[in-house]
């Protein structure tokens, strides 16, 4: 039998892998999979804690407040164009600039091409807090990834990009069930 942090190290056991010897990598792939994607889910928590721990803001705010800084958006970013871009919800995305704006850092202005358009872009103020941020940003990701060589830092990125490209082209048929309510809500 495993010890806990043999378990906690992500290893699939034999005892864990199911019984029969032609299931054994299908139920082991299952079990490694679902570890992979636990692990995802601890790492995505403890980086949005130790930000706000260390920072003093939230993933989301960080991502904004990034995207935003790119100097070739100069007139702003649609919050439709910068939820795409963050793959984050409009509605979780207004909630973090509504407290941007109560902060100062960032404002919704109209759009200078289209005046019946808004679009969200840094103020001053906000460029001044991101310049400041961003050097600590700098020092959280040395810290965070310093147990890594730089070739694994580059295969790490590269197969991220492949699990969010796989990730996207996921699609489940509903169980009989969840149909029909589907189909009785439209």
């Amino acid at each position: 039998m495993a010890s806990p942090s043999q378990r906690e190290s992500g290893a699939v056991f034999p005892d864990e892998a199911g019984a029969g010897a032609t299931d054994k990598q299908g139920r082991g792939a299952d079990h490694l999979n679902n570890r992979i994607f636990f692990r995802l889910f601890q790492v995505a928590n403890t980086l949005q804690k130790q930000a706000v721990k260390e920072l003093g803001v939230t993933t989301v705010q960080w991502a904004v407040l990034g995207a935003l800084s790119d100097p070739r958006p100069t007139h702003g970013m649609s919050v439709g164009t910068l939820a795409d871009f963050l793959v984050v919800s409009r509605q979780n995305l207004d909630g973090v600039l509504k407290r941007l704006e109560r902060d100062g850092l960032v404002e919704r202005v109209t759009d200078a091409a289209d005046k019946r358009a808004r679009v969200v872009r840094l103020t001053r103020e906000g460029f001044a807090f991101w310049a400041g941020l961003r050097e600590r940003i700098f020092g959280f990701y040395d810290q965070a990834v310093s147990g890594f060589r730089f070739d694994d830092r580059v295969a790490l990125a590269h197969y991220l990009n492949e699990m969010q490209r796989d990730l996207m082209q996921v699609r489940l048929e509903q169980p009989q069930r969840e149909r029909k309510k589907a189909k009785r809500r439209v």
